[in-house]
């Protein structure tokens, strides 16, 4: 007789081999490292793993899995902030351009821009259009409301807008 953390492992390694690169890439948008990213998705894994029982009864365990992520990385970056008021020798910029594939130069301004935005602009802005996620989904990862989530979006877009330099569309001429 097999008990319930043998399916859930099962269910783990099935999801970690699906879903574990998407993920990466969703919050890699988040953070802004590849390496963070990488990392926080692994420590939600391993949290799956420790409550066996309590994720194999998940509806959306990768939506479990991206919420997890994102919140590591949220407190992560917020102790990393503390460190770097406190210590600031130890907070030596990481340059996210030298670790990602696509070193384009519209990607690279892209990312340098994400990076400027308030963190919650960043997060909704990443998962929404990033890692395409609906707005609704984008609410349950960041545990806010879909209302704040329609601000955050609107804020950073506007925010990407001047940081990028990009001409807004004028809808009134076609010429």
């Amino acid at each position: 007789m097999r008990d319930s953390p043998a399916p859930a492992g099962d269910i783990v390694g099935a999801l970690y081999a699906g879903c574990y690169r998407r993920l990466v890439v969703q919050l890699y948008a988040v953070t802004g490292d590849l390496g963070e990213a990488q990392e926080v998705v692994q420590e939600a894994f391993v949290r799956a793993l420790m409550f066996p029982q309590r994720f194999a009864t998940l509806d959306n365990p990768e939506a479990w899995l991206r919420r997890v992520a994102v919140n590591l990385a949220r407190s992560r970056h917020r102790r990393r902030r503390i460190l770097a008021r406190l210590l600031p020798r130890l907070a030596a910029p990481v340059e996210a351009e030298r670790l990602v594939a696509d070193t384009s130069t519209a990607h690279v301004a892209l990312m340098r821009a994400l990076r400027e935005l308030p963190d919650g602009q960043r997060h909704a802005i990443a998962l929404h259009y990033l890692a395409d996620l609906p707005v609704a989904e984008v609410a349950e990862a960041l545990g806010v409301t879909e209302g704040t989530v329609k601000s955050r979006l609107s804020r950073g877009r506007v925010a990407l807008a001047a940081l990028l330099d990009a001409p807004r569309p004028d809808r009134s001429s076609h010429a």
